[in-house]
């Protein structure tokens, strides 16, 4: 017989709360991870206590609060724990292997929480009172796991030393931009040895050359997506044959020259200018609807960023039948002869992020943490992947999810939970 869920668990915390390094830390950790996998609608600590703990609500909330708020564990430490139990069941020896970056907002009032700034937020589609954190996740055929998750702390909070301080910024953080904090999780993740995969981002870090420069130079294999106004040399589109020299003084290499009749295409005008046998029809998944699919075109081109010589490399549209504009498009080291059916999948992969970030947030509570700190921040962020981790291996054993459900005991009477998305002390 196998084992209960409850000894699965404990398990699979044991390694987790090792890397806490402190045995006074371990027991509300195990509370804390299985509280975010218990139903109910707040993922917050006081009724996460209340449904672990009925009985001693009060000394679990303490216990709990302090683990999140201000033990100094390493949250990298953790994820890679997490990374070590559940990669080897999650990624398969002959399948495809996809790192997939990303971003996600956080919609929060006020202006006192760590990080909270008026900026995008993809929850609300807009510009909005937000954080926003940054996540590399590997993906196989039958899931994906984040590996590295850091919130993007904007200027106006980078360049205040008042506001750091109330919230425990570490002083070694300074602003990045998110394509700078993304490099570091795959810097990271390549320093740890994790599973190579193509690594896969939307435009926003795509569209910068020396980011898919630096991806390449790691010997890494990518598909980005790029904005449709992206300039590349292309068919009659091509620069002047002889190179102007380097404008830097002692740096041999050379730049390609313009002239009136010489001058870059945007990606957009590439896919309007392509005939009608350049498309081809790809299913790319099976949805819950049914099957998936859309019109893809590729062709060989050169990015003409700032003029540098450049390796030929894959641009790959996508534009639906009937829909007036193409919905994107991507600039791919791929291989030269990669089949049409690989192309697609690949390029379409990133479809795996959107279901970690729903289930996180919305199984796991990752928004639900109401502290204000830095540390109270990523410590949550931590443990809800930890918990997603667990759940991810039941569903790799075959368990289904809704079976991964301890028995939840009910809440002491009067109960009432506060509310949530106000700037709650830490």
């Amino acid at each position: 017989m196998g084992l209960s869920l409850e000894r699965r668990f404990e398990r699979y915390c044991d390694g987790i709360v090792s890397t806490l390094l402190h045995a006074d830390r371990e027991q509300p950790a195990r509370w804390y991870i299985k509280g975010l996998m218990l139903p109910g609608e707040r993922k917050s600590v006081e009724p996460m206590a209340a449904r672990v703990q009925p009985a001693q609500v009060r000394s679990a909330h303490q216990s709990m609060h302090h683990l999140v708020a201000d033990a100094p564990w390493s949250d990298e430490a953790m994820l890679s724990a997490v990374a070590e139990r559940v990669l080897p069941k999650l990624i398969e020896a002959h399948g495809a292997v996809r790192w997939i970056v990303d971003d996600t907002g956080f919609p929060k009032k006020g202006r006192h929480s760590v990080g909270v700034a008026r900026q995008y937020c993809g929850q609300t589609g807009k510009q909005d009172n937000c954080r926003v954190a940054v996540s590399l996740s590997i993906a196989g055929e039958r899931g994906s796991l984040p590996v590295g998750y850091q919130l993007y702390l904007p200027g106006e909070w980078a360049d205040d030393e008042v506001r750091r301080r109330k919230v425990g910024v570490p002083e070694e953080v300074v602003f990045k931009t998110k394509p700078e904090l993304a490099m570091q999780q795959i810097e990271a993740a390549l320093a740890e040895g994790l599973p190579r995969g193509v690594v896969l981002a939307d435009a926003a870090y795509g569209d910068e050359t020396a980011w898919r420069e630096r991806l390449a130079n790691h010997g890494l294999t990518y598909a980005v997506g790029v904005r449709p106004g992206t300039t590349v040399w292309w068919g009659e589109h091509q620069p002047l044959t002889r190179l102007a020299p380097s404008a830097r003084r002692g740096r041999p290499r050379r730049r390609l020259m313009r002239d009136d009749t010489h001058q870059p295409i945007a990606v957009a005008d590439v896919a309007r200018a392509l005939p009608g046998q350049a498309w081809r029809s790809v299913t790319w998944r099976e949805g819950t609807a049914g099957a998936l699919s859309s019109r893809f075109a590729r062709v060989r081109v050169r990015a003409a960023h700032r003029d540098q010589p450049r390796d030929e490399e894959w641009l790959i549209i996508e534009w639906a039948e009937g829909a007036d504009e193409p919905a994107h498009y991507w600039l791919s080291n791929l291989p030269r002869r990669i089949a049409w059916q690989e192309m697609a999948d690949t390029v379409m992969g990133r479809w795996r992020i959107e279901r970690d970030y729903e289930e996180l947030k919305q199984e796991l509570g990752l928004g639900h943490y109401e502290g204000r700190n830095w540390r109270g921040f990523h410590h949550h962020a931590s443990l809800c992947i930890a918990a997603y981790g667990f759940l991810t291996l039941e569903r790799l054993a075959g368990i289904k999810k809704n079976a991964a459900r301890f028995k939840t005991p009910a809440l002491p009477e009067g109960f009432r939970p506060r509310g949530a998305e106000t700037d709650a002390a830490s």
